[in-house]
């Protein structure tokens, strides 16, 4: 036996603004996208399952299209609802004051803040700028004071270079004495 190429459909009512809806669609997805919402109206309690039968007749008659009714008539569900939903008259239903309401008072405002002037920021500007110069100088030492010291440091290995060329003649010279001495016969 060959299944049926239509899923079975199911029929979903909820109210928007001032009109009752009905629907017949396979899911309540398929239902809120008709109704083009993303809210799971479901979940809300804001959409259900038809349970009246004229309304449910009416979807099943033509699925897939959102019928409408105005709220709190039995007219029947349509495309184009002609009729508009019954509103109460407020003003019968509502009982005569006694006595015009009482006015709150009204809190007295706040008085607004008054804005200070800015700080004079001079003198911070000058210490600022006598505490950079004497960063600067102290910066400016330095790299003399380095520049001093590789001069010392470059006389010291020259100096000491002269030493110790000149310790090696001296040693030389006293090394030839001693062996000129001791060939003559001396005894050191």
């Amino acid at each position: 036996m060959p299944k049926s190429s239509k899923r079975k459909l199911k029929v979903f009512q909820a109210q928007f603004g001032f009109f009752d809806t009905v629907l017949a669609a396979p899911s309540q997805a398929a239902a809120l996208r008709a109704w083009g919402t993303h809210r799971n109206l479901f979940a809300t309690g804001h959409a259900k399952l038809a349970t009246d039968e004229t309304a449910i007749a009416a979807a099943l008659e033509d699925p897939g299209t959102l019928l409408r009714r105005a709220v709190g008539s039995n007219d029947p569900f349509s495309v184009e609802p002609t009729s508009l939903p019954k509103v109460p008259d407020l003003a019968a239903a509502m009982p005569e004051p006694e006595s015009p309401p009482k006015a709150k008072p009204q809190p007295k405002p706040k008085p607004k803040p008054v804005r200070k002037p800015s700080p004079d920021r001079s003198q911070l500007n000058v210490a600022e700028t006598a505490l950079q110069e004497l960063d600067d100088q102290h910066v400016r030492e330095e790299a003399d004071l380095r520049r001093q010291q590789e001069e010392l440091d470059a006389k010291r290995a020259a100096a000491q270079q002269r030493y110790i060329e000149a310790r090696k003649r001296a040693t030389a010279e006293v090394t030839a004495a001693r062996e000129a001495y001791r060939k003559a016969g001396g005894i050191d």
